[in-house]
């Protein structure tokens, strides 16, 4: 059981590098065409070719757990439990409390997410692909931090 909760825990952990490599060597390189309308916002509708995103990290997910459903929930399972879970709070925090997909959290003061969000802004700063910034998810710079920690003070 505790090797399992472990599991989950690393690969979670593990997803922060493996998203910041997607982000700037797939995402922003030779897939950089479904990522633009997300910089440029050129999309019409509710949805962006961004989205597919979402399909294309679920499919390796969803199979990791049916397969290792199939095998006695072995750690197959947990691996996929981990990336499923790091993408639900990709969703929430990325989709929702970021870009406001769906007005919440609006007005929060709390530093970590002020800095969180300030990140972003400076991801998206660049419309191209190149001399990008701030590729991660939820590890944020420092000096971001700082900024919103101090004007709590």
């Amino acid at each position: 059981m505790l090797i399992n909760i472990l599991t989950v825990i690393t690969v979670f952990i593990l997803m922060e590098g493996a998203t910041w490599l997607i982000h700037k060597y797939v995402m922003h390189g030779f897939l950089w065409m479904l990522h633009r309308d997300h910089h440029d916002h050129s999309s019409e509708g509710a949805f962006e070719r961004n989205d597919l995103f979402f399909a294309i990290f679920a499919l390796p997910t969803i199979a990791l757990m049916y397969f290792g459903s199939l095998n006695g929930f072995n750690t197959l399972f947990y691996i996929g439990l981990g990336i499923m879970l790091y993408g639900m709070a990709y969703f929430f925090v990325h989709d929702i409390f970021i870009h406001q997909r769906f007005k919440a959290l609006t007005h929060t003061k709390n530093p970590y997410f002020l800095a969180l969000r300030r990140a972003h802004k400076q991801h998206h700063k660049h419309l191209g692909k190149e001399d990008g910034e701030c590729f991660g998810f939820l590890i944020v710079p420092l000096k971001y931090f700082k900024m919103y920690r101090k004007a709590k003070s």
